[in-house]
């Protein structure tokens, strides 16, 4: 039991170390682009939080496997290095021992990586699309960023020298209005206003931009009039607010929606979310003969051909989920051959490993 705490703790400990770090860099990396399109106007900063939240699963899904498989690989290796397992091999610690230690924390982050795949990562895509669908299709001035030129749908461009301490009142707002195809009207309107604040009719649920003091000035291309109106208080329809829509993209769908559903398409992505657990155990069962270096060599030695193994093993996944999509792989073969082939490849190298010993 002691060596067993002690082996798992080793595990763990690098295992979080390198989950953390992959995290960052990729939590970092999404980050930039929401931020970016905040910077844009696109979506406004007050769901960046949110949205980071919703694809943490998605994440965690995918750095999980990959962090636990490097973790046997360091740990086990320092533990090569200091001559550890070799104390343990004089003790009675066989492959097939350690082995069935390994596993035990596998079976813990399969669990997670499940949790993650079946149920959690599906339901923040779905929450996240449909946070996105609904910035994009809101006319709302709240993304809007003083001092700068921003388009917010509807062919409108505004420009707000500033907000108010609390956010709600604009001060000296500037909108031009293009005009549309279809529209009766063929004038551009360019609308000035001291002030101006967004109102929402609770009853219908209409949501309109009030401005106040200004001047609203309606030009035609081509024309030398213009019309020009002064005006205390000015009020421009935005638009509906709008429930959500439900979306149809596979990537969405529950996991029971996907078991029941016959489509190559739909079986490809329910046979993706099954194999990511399973990969947790064939990557330990990798791991364990992979990190027996020789002290004279480190414990980085066999890092890079380890990861190449695991490049290979995540490219022919995902290569067999595309061809069952597409039809040109059977269904009931599906990616059980991958799975299989690093199975009985982690299977060889522990007997490899068995019969020349952990010396």
């Amino acid at each position: 039991m002691i060596l067993f705490r002690y082996l798992t703790r080793e595990v763990l400990l690098t295992m979080s170390a390198v989950a953390g770090i992959l995290l960052l860099v990729i939590m970092g990396s999404r980050f930039i682009r929401y931020f970016a399109d905040a910077a844009e106007g696109d979506i406004p900063v007050t769901i960046l939080g949110s949205l980071m939240v919703l694809h943490l699963p998605g994440f965690m899904e995918l750095i999980l496997p990959l962090s636990f498989f490097l973790g046997i690989l360091l740990a086990y290796g320092q533990l090569y290095m200091n001559s550890e397992i070799t104390v343990m091999v004089a003790c009675g610690m066989s492959p097939t021992r350690l082995l069935r230690v390994t596993l035990l924390p596998a079976s813990v982050v399969a669990i997670l990586v499940g949790v993650c795949s079946l149920w959690l990562t599906p339901a923040g895509a779905l929450q996240t699309e449909a946070t996105l669908e609904e910035q994009r299709s809101r006319l709302d001035v709240s993304i809007l960023a003083p001092g700068r030129f921003q388009d917010f749908g509807g062919g409108r461009t505004a420009y707000i020298r500033d907000f108010s301490s609390d956010g709600r009142q604009m001060q000296e707002v500037l909108i031009h209005e293009q005009a549309q195809p279809n529209a009766e009207s063929t004038h551009n309107y360019v609308t000035r206003a001291g002030s101006g604040h967004q109102e929402t009719r609770i009853e219908t649920g209409s949501r309109f931009l009030v401005l106040e003091n200004g001047e609203r000035y309606g030009v035609t291309p081509g024309r030398q009039e213009a019309e020009r109106l002064t005006f205390e208080r000015y009020t421009l329809r935005l638009g509906l607010s709008r429930d959500r829509q439900e979306l149809d993209s596979l990537e969405y769908a529950t996991t029971q929606a996907l078991w029941n559903d016959p489509e190559p398409r739909a079986q490809a992505q329910f046979q993706w979310r099954t194999s990511l657990p399973l990969m947790v155990f064939i990557l330990a069962l990798l791991a364990q003969p992979l990190s027996r270096v020789n002290p004279r060599q480190g414990r980085f030695a066999k890092l890079l051909p380890a990861i190449f193994l695991y490049v290979a093993y995540l490219s022919l996944l995902l290569a067999a989920v595309d061809a069952i999509g597409n039809g040109s792989l059977p269904i009931l073969i599906g990616v059980w051959p991958v799975h299989a082939l690093f199975l009985g490849l982690g299977c060889l190298l522990l007997w490899r490993s068995q019969r020349k010993g952990m010396r």
